[in-house]
């Protein structure tokens, strides 16, 4: 995807004022993939990150050893290995208190797995529960399959792409198979099914949070009632119900992980009036920004995040 990998060593883009840095995959350019696999250490610094951030990427992490607390979103998940977190992008995350944290990691952007589509569902899917420990058996094999991405990476023997996205499908399915994960499924079919599966990775982007279902359609190429017909038929639920969604947990990460003001949130979210905003907020999530706020600071110490209602 475009603008979501960079040259190794690209300073972060300079985010707004009161935003959380957003860091993009670090690739050697053509021919190399936009994949990255590695330890803690070889991946580099950032991968302990203490500071709350974004990726454009994917992120699987196999925690293997350390002390302290993965904090994503809005949840707070002490460290007591062995762990399997999935991030999705654009949520926020960082390691708090973190000693000894030792690992592996695999780092991808959406588009490659063009081999698997439906495995983008399923990345959602395991990103929306996160955090996971693995029994003994399961963790054995994900360490396992963890190496083979690591060793595959690092070689780059003819034909290592495909094998790369082979290894990766393996982890995804065998990720949603542990206790709390999401079963694996058939992914949504139907001539409608691409559309719909196009909208919800749309209404991760911050700039569409402020479009209509309408303005939606019309970048899909696809009329507002096509569009309503294939997302319900593959969700259950319409365009405007996840947008509104989708909404709700930007406002959420902002107000949790900067420091604009209610007024700016607001207007990140797609609001021109603060008094709609915040009544549409509390109708979501049941608080007000401004007690949200209060409630996820630094000293909150929840494990489960709330969810917009559905």
């Amino acid at each position: 995807m475009r603008g979501t990998t960079v040259p190794p060593g690209t300073p972060c883009l300079p985010p707004r004022p009161g935003d959380v840095p957003l860091h993009r995959l670090e690739v050697t350019g053509p021919p190399a993939v936009p994949f990255a696999a590695g330890s803690f250490d070889a991946v580099g610094p950032l991968a302990r990150s203490d500071r709350p951030h974004r990726h454009t990427f994917y992120e699987i992490v196999h925690v293997t050893a350390g002390t302290g607390t993965h904090v994503v979103d809005l949840a707070r998940w002490p460290l007591t290995p062995p762990h399997l977190a999935v991030l999705a992008p654009g949520q926020v995350h960082h390691w708090e208190d973190g000693q000894g944290l030792d690992g592996t990691l695999a780092l991808f952007t959406e588009d490659f797995l063009v081999d698997h589509p439906g495995d983008r569902d399923l990345l959602r899917s395991l990103a929306d529960r996160c955090w996971f420990r693995p029994p003994p058996e399961d963790d054995e094999r994900i360490g396992a399959l963890m190496a083979e991405l690591v060793t595959e990476h690092r070689q780059r023997r003819p034909g290592y792409a495909s094998v790369l996205r082979s290894l990766l499908h393996v982890l995804v399915v065998r990720a949603a198979r542990l206790p709390d994960g999401p079963a694996p499924g058939t992914p949504a079919e139907g001539r409608g099914a691409p559309v719909a599966q196009a909208f919800v990775r749309l209404i991760t982007r911050p700039e569409a949070l402020s479009w209509t279902v309408r303005e939606c359609a019309h970048r899909l190429g696809v009329t507002p009632g096509y569009l309503t017909e294939a997302v319900r038929s593959a969700t259950g639920r319409s365009p405007g119900r996840l947008l509104i969604e989708a909404r709700a947990r930007h406002a959420q990460r902002l107000l949790a992980h900067t420091e604009l003001s209610v007024r700016q949130v607001a207007a990140r979210t797609g609001f021109t009036d603060p008094a709609y905003f915040s009544r549409f907020f509390r109708r979501e999530t049941g608080q007000s920004p401004g007690a949200f706020r209060k409630h996820h600071s630094g000293a909150h110490q929840s494990i489960e995040a709330p969810r917009p209602r559905s």
